[in-house]
């Protein structure tokens, strides 16, 4: 390929609004442009990337015996409904009308249209296990883009649903696509990356894992041990805490005006945050009230109270709160109208004693309360029934390991990768059976597996780049070799250039040769931002000494002089080995 016919242009200045390093790079290196928020257009340096990325992942797919299939971006209204998910997604779905006014959406996942595939065309034992997956754009409404190609609302991604007859050849499934995983992420380059236990979600299910590729730009924190090996997404990590429980003493209430933070009321009456009930307000999509307490030092997950009420939840509105009785800013358990909501009260508060939580007055809270004693020992049976405890709070670096009892760690991440046991919840949901040795109708147990295609690129460049642009894998690079030919006012470097050039190409290595009248720093400023491994330079200079300049994005050596007639073999011997060194870990 040859610069001067390369659509897509190098950006001198640092784009407004680039926020991450990839983000940035991406856009000046001339990867992809920008069309809207959380919508890129792919340009060609990009889309060779992106095809490589494609090209490993269906290989390791296909590795697993997957089978590569082809499903519709768009699905009617019924299909969703089968399974509930229509009304429950949220707004990241794009609903619309076509032009019979049938209401569709576009997927934003694909669990709905593969099991609909499954229901017609699995229906004895005999023709499981089996993995279908696809390749394909989605588009969510994510209602906050960032970082160019790290989180978008139009995106492409690997998802592979399989099917099985019972957990346990599941479970030995998905093992077998975690080790898959695992060799991906490696042969497309990623150094700093990690499996994590995971929010199954909406998607149901027992067990899940994500991959994290660690950087400090990372949207997700990750809790780790860095004895036992523990690690999880903080959206599920646990912690015993430390619980110190005193003498119970009889609950007062008392007058804290304007006390409407945990930090306000703590000064007040002169205790620490440990010795607090914090509310924090949701509400259903139906727009149930949903009222969560934990400890007063701590924070509550909203996915770990989803999983509890078994319904997507979002910030609870003011109608939704005094619905529920309660007054913002003093909210207790104690006065709150169960016939109208639920209330998720964690562990922490269950396990602690003598607190002060809100009165459900304003200027009021209680303190000295004690759940059992004050709370729930007083509700009926059926208000008992909507009251949830269990586990709400994000563990923080320094709490006691759920496991070994050692100290927590943080550190940041990129999901690049999931995958999901889902078990009977969409097959059942959607009637796909199929009859087993007995004849018998039954219901086939789903994992699911995502791979994010277009983020995993930039993911690659959060972690390795420098100053002056991204420093690609050879295995996704979109060239080999990055040739800069300089001052090519006389013909002989134009005429050798030319040679080598063809030459090259003909051994199938992939040549972007920049053939434009550039002065040097410009090309080598745009070499640097396209970040392709390896760069030979020819000049008038290294000519007359019948040599070339090799160089390495890397910096692994000092740039050396090879003479022209050994270059074309020592590129093809070096990048065999650098292949050889990605395909073999």
């Amino acid at each position: 390929m040859r610069m001067s016919k390369l659509v897509g242009r190098t950006i001198k200045e640092t784009p407004r609004d680039s926020e991450l390093p990839s983000h940035k790079f991406m856009l000046r290196g001339g990867f992809m442009r920008q069309y809207s928020a959380g919508i890129y257009g792919i340009l060609p340096i990009g889309m060779r990337c992106i095809a490589k990325i494609e090209k490993i992942c269906k290989e390791e797919m296909n590795a697993v015996e997957g089978q590569e299939i082809r499903m519709p971006c768009t699905a009617t209204k019924e299909l969703w409904e089968e399974t509930g998910r229509y009304q429950t997604f949220g707004k990241d779905m794009m609903k619309f009308k076509d032009r019979h006014e049938k209401p569709m959406v576009l997927n934003p996942t694909h669990e709905e249209p593969v099991v609909y595939l499954a229901r017609t065309e699995i229906t004895s034992y005999r023709q499981l296990p089996v993995m279908m997956y696809q390749i394909q754009s989605k588009f969510r409404d994510e209602p906050r883009p960032r970082g160019g190609l790290i989180r978008l609302r139009e995106f492409t991604m690997k998802d592979a649903y399989s099917f099985h007859a019972n957990e346990e050849d599941l479970k030995q499934y998905y093992d077998r696509v975690y080790d898959a995983y695992n060799r991906f992420f490696k042969r497309t380059g990623c150094k700093n990356f990690v499996s994590v236990m995971s929010d199954n979600g909406l998607f149901g299910g027992k067990y899940s894992h994500e991959f994290q590729m660690l950087a400090p730009t990372g949207e997700d924190k990750l809790i780790t041990c860095p004895h036992c090996k523990y690690s999880a997404n903080e959206e599920i990590s646990t912690s015993p805490f430390v619980i110190k429980k005193q003498t119970e003493v009889s609950m007062t209430k008392e007058h804290t005006p304007n006390a409407k933070t945990i930090e306000l009321l703590t000064n007040m009456l002169k205790i620490p945050a440990e010795q607090t009930a914090k509310a924090v307000m949701f509400q259903t999509l139906e727009g149930v009230p949903v009222i969560s307490f934990v400890r007063g030092d701590l924070e509550v997950i909203d996915k770990k109270v989803r999983t509890l009420v078994k319904s997507e939840v979002v910030t609870a509105t003011h109608e939704s709160i005094v619905k529920a009785g309660a007054v913002a800013g003093s909210t207790g358990p104690i006065g709150l109208n169960l016939n109208e909501c639920y209330v998720v009260i964690d562990h922490t508060v269950a396990k602690s004693n003598n607190l002060a939580t809100g009165a459900n007055e304003k200027d009021y809270h209680y303190v000295n309360f004690n759940l059992e004693r004050d709370f729930l020992s007083k509700l009926t049976e059926s208000e008992k029934k909507k009251v949830i405890i269990g586990d709400i709070a994000a563990a923080r670096e320094g709490d006691p390991c759920p496991n070994c009892n050692s100290s927590l760690k943080e550190t940041r991440g990129i999901e690049i990768g999931n995958i999901f046991h889902l078990g009977t919840k969409y097959s059942e949901g959607m009637e796909c059976t199929y009859l087993d040795q007995n004849g018998k109708k039954q219901y086939p147990i789903m994992g699911c597996y995502g791979i994010g295609i277009t983020r995993l690129l930039p993911a690659i460049i959060e972690e390795s780049h420098d100053d002056r642009g991204p420093i690609l894998p050879l295995p996704i690079s979109p060239f080999e070799i990055h040739f800069c030919v300089l001052n090519r006012k006389e013909n002989i470097i134009i005429e050798k250039s030319e040679e080598l050039y063809q030459s090259l190409t003909k051994q199938g290595l992939e040549v972007l040769m920049d053939d434009r009248d550039e002065k040097p720093g410009s090309q080598f400023a745009d070499a640097d931002l396209m970040g392709i491994p390896f760069r030979i330079i020819l000049s008038p200079k290294t000519y007359a000494e019948g040599c070339v300049e090799l160089k390495y994005r890397d910096n692994r050596s000092e740039p050396r002089k090879v003479k022209l007639e050994e270059i074309e073999n020592i590129l093809l011997s070096e990048i065999k080995d650098e292949y050889r060194k990605y395909n073999s870990l």
